[in-house]
């Protein structure tokens, strides 16, 4: 049984999908994609046998596809959900769910309507191995309560145009999907603290940034993002609990120490970090949707982490503690 898929979107995410879909994911087909700049949709289609279309509407109203997967920029997010609900069509959104908190709601009031979930968002690190380690080790309980969790988030580099909110809203927004689903609690506060401005990044990007994140049950969570730290792609996690720790380093291979010196590859970018989990994602996506369920990260899941967001950018810009406030969880997502 063989899945047809969708794609909307093929810039550099949406072309990624593709590739991963039709090159190594058993049981899937991309049959269609579509991007507003038609001509870079049709080489994606070219290459993979399908169909090209300008408008992603087109391609959620085609009868041959069957699921789709949005990879299209964030602020069509929620046009395009509410069309595969409304055509009762699986969707794979890549985050955000939808940029502000009111999108997101009402994707999730139309979402909360139907029988079963139909949406899951892309928080592709819950796929890692690494991370599916580090948190059946806080499952397990063997180190405690936890107390405190440190992240660090480096990006070597950001394309032109990046923002200091982008930091939140593109980088940070991993690390509040983790911390939810890693404690299994609701963040109910952010603040961000502004460091000494690295000089080698844009003029105008405050970056590195401090993001500290308060739970429902009172764990502490500090955020570091540094997004033009040169040097590599640097993702690093440490829990600390009441009767020990648990650690994920920013590299799955093979650290070498010898001779008085540490020796071990830095990930160039997200791709080769995560690229593991990516693949794992579009599986695990792809196998439930064909048994007819979706249990991946919810719309629950990328409301939540949009709300934490809003918060996080309201500090940076105006200063001090903001408090997240959540609406009351749909009976879909308990």
């Amino acid at each position: 049984m063989t899945l047809r898929i969708g794609v909307v979107g093929t810039g550099q995410m949406g072309r990624y999908h593709v590739e991963r879909l039709a090159g190594g994911v058993p049981d899937a087909e991309v049959v269609a994609v579509s991007d507003v700049y038609v001509e870079g949709a049709k080489q994606v289609a070219e290459q993979v046998g399908a169909r090209a279309y300008a408008d992603g509407h087109e391609l959620v109203a085609d009868d041959q596809v069957e699921a789709v997967l949005i990879a299209s920029p964030g602020f069509t997010h929620e046009e395009f959900t509410l069309a595969c609900l409304a055509a009762d069509k699986p969707v794979l959104c890549e985050k955000p769910l939808a940029p502000t908190i009111d999108a997101c709601l009402r994707v999730l009031e139309a979402e909360a309507a139907k029988p079963r979930r139909l949406i899951q968002v892309g928080f592709m690190r819950r796929y890692d191995d690494g991370f599916r380690a580090m948190k059946a080790a806080v499952d397990e309980g063997g180190v405690g309560r936890p107390l405190l969790l440190h992240c660090r988030h480096r990006n070597p580099s950001v394309p032109p145009g990046f923002t200091s909110d982008m930091m939140i809203t593109d980088s940070v927004v991993h690390d509040i999907d983790v911390t939810r689903w890693l404690l299994g609690q609701e963040i109910v506060a952010a603040t961000v603290f502004k460091a000494r401005p690295s000089s080698l990044a844009p003029e105008g990007l405050q970056d590195p940034q401090m993001v500290l994140l308060e739970t429902a049950d009172g764990v502490l969570v500090d955020v570091e993002s540094f997004v033009t730290c040169q040097f590599g792609y640097d993702i690093r996690y440490e829990l600390v609990a009441e009767a020990g720790t648990v650690a994920l380093g920013e590299q799955p291979g093979v650290q070498v120490r010898h001779q008085g010196q540490h020796h071990g590859p830095i990930p160039a970018d997200y791709k080769e970090r995560f690229g593991a989990a990516y693949q794992r994602e579009l599986e695990e996506w792809v196998s439930g949707v064909l048994r007819g369920e979706v249990v991946g990260p919810s719309a629950w899941d990328g409301y939540a982490t949009t709300a934490v967001a809003e918060a996080a950018v309201e500090s940076l810009t105006k200063g001090g503690r903001v408090a997240v406030e959540l609406a009351e969880r749909p009976a879909l997502y308990a």
